[in-house]
């Protein structure tokens, strides 16, 4: 999709002047840039850069060295208290490796949040995270245990409970990561059909290029050396026509669009894959 000017004139999420880092070393340094309602953000770079660095922050895990952040127009960073908590229940994060408790099954996973932030009751409860399982085309697994689903399937089931509160912004720390091209190709599917048909916002974290490809709206490129972002737009507009070398370093690798997902593929991707709970989990 194409964000409008109206659009990126309200951004749904601020990020202005932000300093952070570790002690005293700093990652990034007056860092600033606006996400747009509904639009597929990706932060990208090589490694060391920030990016996971950048998101921490956004989701407020670490107090920022300066700058504010800005999600549906309330500070994170200013925020305490029952107004910190208001501003965490509107957005969803899903961390690398999915984090789902492998004593609850799928179901349980997905309504946790429910639990812990709503009074509806247990059959309400479990009708929401049906739905949110349906989202990601899990409906068939609630009752599953999270070691008997595929790498894929992990990262998705992670998607419908960090949607569980209907957040109107998703966070997700690289959802390819370990994964095949076919079953990274039906996640960004899955990312791209939440955001086209539900108008959820996305905040991705990736550095596979495929992917990045395939399901961004628009790219901030991080460097380690400058601290901060050294090119932001289109991926493949950056892809064919920056001459930054910033910019070529990271996007001269395989750079190809995944191939569509046949018939007999896409029914595959949808199944548990026959392995051990430690492959399950890469």
């Amino acid at each position: 999709m194409h964000m409008d000017d109206g659009a990126m004139n309200d951004p749904i999420i601020s990020v202005r002047g932000l300093t952070c880092g570790y002690g005293r070393r700093t990652v990034l340094k007056d860092v600033s840039f606006d996400v747009g309602r509904g639009e597929v953000f990706v932060v990208i770079g090589g490694s060391g850069c920030g990016k996971s660095t950048l998101l921490k922050h956004m989701i407020g895990l670490y107090p920022p060295m300066a700058g504010s952040v800005r999600l549906s127009g309330a500070d994170i960073v200013a925020a305490e208290g029952e107004a910190r908590l208001e501003i965490l229940k509107g957005i969803g994060v899903m961390y690398q490796m999915g984090a789902l408790f492998g004593s609850m099954t799928v179901l349980q996973n997905v309504g946790l949040p429910l639990e812990e932030y709503t009074d509806l009751p247990a059959e309400a409860i479990e009708v929401v995270s049906r739905v949110k399982l349906s989202l990601v085309g899990l409906e068939k697994f609630g009752q599953v245990m999270p070691s008997e689903l595929s790498g894929g399937m992990v990262k998705r089931a992670a998607i419908a409970r960090a949607m569980a509160l209907d957040p109107a912004i998703l966070f997700l720390d690289e959802p390819s990561a370990g994964l095949d091209p076919v079953t990274s190709a039906e996640l960004d599917r899955v990312v791209r059909s939440l955001a086209e048909n539900l108008g959820i916002t996305f905040v991705i974290v990736s550095h596979e290029l495929p992917s990045i490809l395939s399901v961004a709206d628009r790219v901030i490129l991080l460097d380690a050396q400058a601290k901060g972002i050294v090119a932001q737009g289109d991926p493949r507009q950056l892809n064919e026509t920056s001459k930054d070398p910033r910019v070529r370093r990271f996007f001269d690798r395989e750079a190809r669009l995944p191939e569509p997902l046949s018939p007999a593929h896409q029914a595959e991707a949808f199944q548990p894959a026959a392995s051990t709970a430690a492959e399950a989990h890469t």
